[in-house]
């Protein structure tokens, strides 16, 4: 049992703001990209848990992204599609998500580019297709069928038979550029990396901020910085007619600035601009509607239901409002003249975000869902519940949701179809979520260190306790304070953003990688001074720079997980290269050239034999350090990612590792199965676990405890598990069934003796301990760790003191009164 719980909340944290979202082709896949130059993918998730960003790109941070779109490939390429953004720096780029990488597909034009809009498929794959090849956490393997059919967004015209798409000729798609100097440039995707040139629509007066197609794709619609709309010939290029905006006399003008604009299928043009107003356009006649004036600024983004009869605006004001089609009669209803008419209504609004909404986008989950909690279960000794999981009760398989994003950093999920009835859900209460390394009893007089990774620095921290009573943030151990004194500070050689970092065990080495190169430094403080002191030291020459670093327990050797697919092994000591592991699921060749995704995550256990990597994909692979061999490969675990992972202090056999379904595996490496704990509870765990609010991202082991203990965290609560413990007993009739499949491939096809009476007697220990404690955060948790055998340290920082240190102002809201 945890005795005392340290807080500091002085970590610097700024995240960035999101300026573009965009949704894949086969809606399972959220892109979002931040002004800082980094791109995220966040899987969609029907159920309260499985919301998680599997990959982060750390692009060009100088090149600003003002938009992005997927592109469909054809039935050979990713489900997902290709990913292309574009920039005020007038270049369009590709997002190799297999490599983790930015390429340029097309050099500055020259001017900057505010908008892309690529054509509509004419001839899509079939829905069957993509499902055949789709794994729960949006990777490609044809090993694996895990997930069958889904339901389309699209009509039951637009598939066909599989005969048919085989057949079919598949055109390179055309993608449409909004440009600052007034035009609209085409360009053709093909397969190869560069964009071919198509041709340019004519010049107007004003920047072209918006464009998008026509449903057929015959039409090109643009919206420009004077206020005009204009309609295109898709084909031949010429004007057909265009559309004065203003509202109320106000007319066209370089005040007026068309931002959105959307195509539905029934023909209806939908407009956002500058004057806060939304309207709803004929397409075919060029007249107007219907107009809504609901903003209080500029709107920013526009996003339609798959149905096309909501339409969604969002904008400078914080607000995200609703329109609807709607059917009236007009005239009595005796009289035979009597027309239904249609219209598009105003429904409401929510405000979630405190800062501008820049992005809106629409989604479908489709990865598997988790089960309803069970309201007749009758639950012993519970706590009120004060999480809200109103999520669960619209949030299901195929089930549209609005994505929306901003200033203030954050992504919101809401109900397409019941859009003001349930509370909009925060995808990700501590986004850009600062890594954080906390290392005990270092040789500098036991004290312990933080490592603080920024954008481009890194912090070394030395931790103090202090005693006393904190206030009270919830039930648990008690409260002190931490405190924090920075030991260096060391910045990044021409502002490189961090991609990784890592420190040693003894608190002398520490390392990092950007985009160049790794780099090693040695941390030195002399005696009878209290001066610190940073020298660099050397690495062998050529190693690639790296997606995740770790050092061995003795601080002898740093692993490198290189871009190029492989792990490098150095020898600190002598800056020599002691060995190159190249990832395998199959049989293992060290002459194969890597092939396998790109390592994210390592972890090495306490006698320095084992190496665990896992890829952004959710892969494992253990490797022998004393053999220089990959040891087992364990595929992804319900085609889930894995979020956190380490080996036991107790037991370096022992790896347990948690998935971005907050599921819990416990493994022995050297036996290559699942451990004695996972194999007790291979189909259940306690539903209140089930229940944990957020994803896990990180664990801490109890560094004496024996059975091991571990503490599993997420931003918003913790969750004390001891591994030697069954499950409560009064929840014995309220476990959660897991899914098997993966289970069953890793248990061992025969189950000795001893262990099979271990699992018989597991009910019968620990009757009046209690497994799977937890405890409820206030504020958002960026790093929880063990300091003792029963104390903890909590970095965490109130919400509010992150939005005062963001560069835009929050919306300002008129108090009544004042």
């Amino acid at each position: 049992m945890l005795e005392a719980a340290y807080r500091n909340s002085s970590i610097e944290w700024k995240p960035s703001p999101v300026v573009a979202l965009a949704t894949s082709v086969d809606d399972s896949q959220v892109a979002a990209a931040r002004d800082d130059g980094s791109l995220e993918i966040w899987l969609v998730s029907p159920g309260s848990v499985g919301w998680h960003c599997q990959l982060t790109i750390h692009g060009d941070h100088l090149s600003r992204v003002s938009s992005l779109v997927w592109c469909r490939v054809g039935l050979k390429g990713l489900p997902c599609g290709r990913l292309f953004s574009s920039s005020i720096d007038g270049s369009v780029s590709e997002w190799d998500l297999f490599h983790l990488k930015q390429k340029t597909v097309l050099a500055s034009i020259g001017v900057s580019i505010w908008q892309m809009a690529v054509e509509p498929s004419r001839d899509p794959p079939s829905q069957k297709d993509i499902g055949s090849k789709h794994l729960g956490n949006g990777y490609l393997n044809d090993k694996h069928n895990d997930i069958n059919d889904y339901p389309s967004s699209e009509s039951e015209d637009d598939s066909d038979s599989d005969e048919l798409h085989e057949q079919s000729i598949v055109q390179d798609p055309l993608v449409a550029i909004a440009c600052d100097d007034g035009c609209v440039r085409i360009y053709t995707i093909p397969d190869s990396d560069e964009l071919i040139y198509n041709k340019t629509l004519p010049r107007v007066s004003g920047r072209i901020l918006s464009v998008t197609w026509s449903s057929d794709a015959s039409k090109i619609y643009s919206g420009s910085s004077d206020g005009f709309i204009r309609c295109w010939d898709s084909k031949v290029g010429h004007e057909i007619y265009r559309i004065t905006v203003g509202l109320g006399g106000l007319g066209s003008g370089p005040e007026l600035c068309v931002w959105s604009l959307l195509a539905l299928r029934c023909g209806t043009l939908v407009s956002a601009d500058s004057t806060g107003s939304v309207q709803f356009w004929d397409s075919q006649h060029a007249t107007l509607l219907q107009a809504h004036s609901s903003h209080k600024g500029d709107v920013n983004a526009l996003a339609a239901a798959p149905s096309h009869n909501r339409v969604f605006s969002a904008g400078a004001d914080g607000q995200v409002i609703l329109y609807k089609l709607s059917s009236e009669t007009v005239g009595s209803s005796e009289d035979l003249s009597a027309k239904m008419m249609k219209k598009w209504i105003y429904v409401g609004f929510v405000r979630a975000h405190t800062h501008d909404v820049r992005a809106l986008t629409v989604a479908l989950p489709i990865s598997q869902e988790d089960p309803l909690p069970d309201e007749k279960v009758k639950r012993v000794g519970r706590r009120k519940r004060t999480i809200d999981f109103s999520y669960r009760k619209w949030a299901h398989l195929g089930v549209p949701m609005l994505i929306s994003a901003g200033d203030d950093t954050k992504l919101f999920a809401y109900s397409a179809k019941e859009f003001t009835k349930f509370s909009p859900y925060d995808v990700c209460p501590a986004p850009q979520r600062v890594p954080i390394q906390l290392v005990l009893s270092t040789v500098f007089n036991q004290n312990s260190l933080l490592l603080v990774q920024g954008s481009y620095w890194l912090d070394i921290l030395c931790v103090h306790m202090r005693s006393g009573i904190m206030p009270d943030i919830g039930p648990g151990p008690s409260r002190g304070h931490a405190n924090t004194d920075l030991v260096a500070r060391i910045k990044t050689k021409s502002s490189r953003k961090i991609i990784c970092s890592t420190i040693s065990n003894a608190g002398t080495l520490f390392a990092y990688s950007d985009h160049v190169k790794p780099n090693l430094f040695e941390l030195k403080k002399h005696s009878g001074r209290t001066a610190w002191t940073v020298n660099k030291r050397l690495l062998p020459q050529r190693l690639p720079y790296a997606h995740s670093m770790v050092f061995s327990s003795d601080s002898s050797r740093l692993m490198i997980a290189g871009h190029d697919r492989r792990i490098y092994v150095v020898d600190v000591g002598s800056f020599e290269l002691l060995h190159a592991f190249t990832p395998r699921h199959g049989e293992y060749d060290e002459k194969v050239s890597p092939a396998e995704p790109p390592i994210t995550k390592m972890f090495t256990s306490g006698d320095g034999q084992w190496l665990a990597a896992v890829n952004c994909f959710g892969d494992l692979y253990i490797f022998n350090l004393e053999t220089q061999r990959q040891h087992w490969y364990i595929s992804r675990l319900d085609g889930a990612s894995v979020t956190a992972g380490d080996f036991s202090p107790q037991n370096n056999n022992m790896l347990v590792i948690t998935t971005s379904l907050n599921e819990v595996y416990a493994f022995d490496v050297e036996a290559k199965q699942l451990g004695e704990w996972s194999m007790r509870h291979k189909f259940v765990l306690p539903r209140r676990y089930q229940e944990f609010p957020g994803e896990v991202i990180g664990l801490s082991f109890l560094p004496l405890s024996n059975p091991p203990s571990v503490i599993i965290y997420s931003a918003r609560a913790m969750c004390l598990i001891n591994l030697g413990m069954p499950l409560d007993r009064e929840e014995d009739k309220a476990l959660v069934k897991l899914h098997p499949s993966p289970l069953k491939k890793l248990q061992n096809n025969l189950i000795n003796g001893r262990l099979k009476r271990k699992l018989k007697d597991c009910h019968t220990e620990a009757k009046h301990q209690k497994n799977f404690e937890f405890l409820a955060f206030r504020d958002p948790v960026l790093f929880i760790g063990n300091l003792s055998e029963k104390s903890i340290l909590i970095i965490d920082k109130p919400w509010i003191d992150v939005v005062k240190g963001l560069d835009a102002p929050p919306v300002h809201r008129h108090i009544y009164g004042t």
